[in-house]
């Protein structure tokens, strides 16, 4: 088999096309996500939190004399709570939606015309002997 043949086999198999569809997608909620905690949910938590340790810029907290910015750090260290935080949320009420859909058991069929005359043969039979 020729290497294009085999590449188009693999590249054509199910999970292959899945697996890139899924990456896109996921880069796409990945950008509503970092857009959500920084336009949104960080300049909402972290500006008060600012303002009452008289701050302007957390980023611009340095060790005075080094190069070491403690500030972006930890500028970064809340962003990632917060996103995971954001996402646990998420997830969550994706999976409470799922619970809701399996909690509705389906009505068991309803039994076949031989099995309804089994029962019926069944019946008399007992009440016989």
């Amino acid at each position: 088999m020729s290497i294009v043949k085999e590449f188009k086999a693999f590249a054509m198999r199910g999970n292959v096309v899945d697996l890139a569809v899924a990456v896109v997608i996921g880069g796409a909620f990945g950008k509503i996500v970092s857009s959500l905690v920084d336009d949104i949910i960080t300049p909402a938590i972290l500006t008060p939190a600012l303002k009452a340790a008289k701050l302007t810029d957390l980023e611009k907290l340095v060790i005075p004399g080094t190069a070491i910015k403690y500030g972006n750090f930890l500028s970064q260290i809340i962003s990632f709570i917060i996103v995971a935080f954001a996402l646990f949320i998420i997830v969550k009420a994706i999976n409470a939606t799922k619970k809701k859909d399996e909690e509705a058991p389906s009505a068991p069929p309803a039994p076949t015309k031989e099995e309804v005359l089994l029962t019926e043969i069944r019946d008399l039979l007992a009440r016989k002997g």
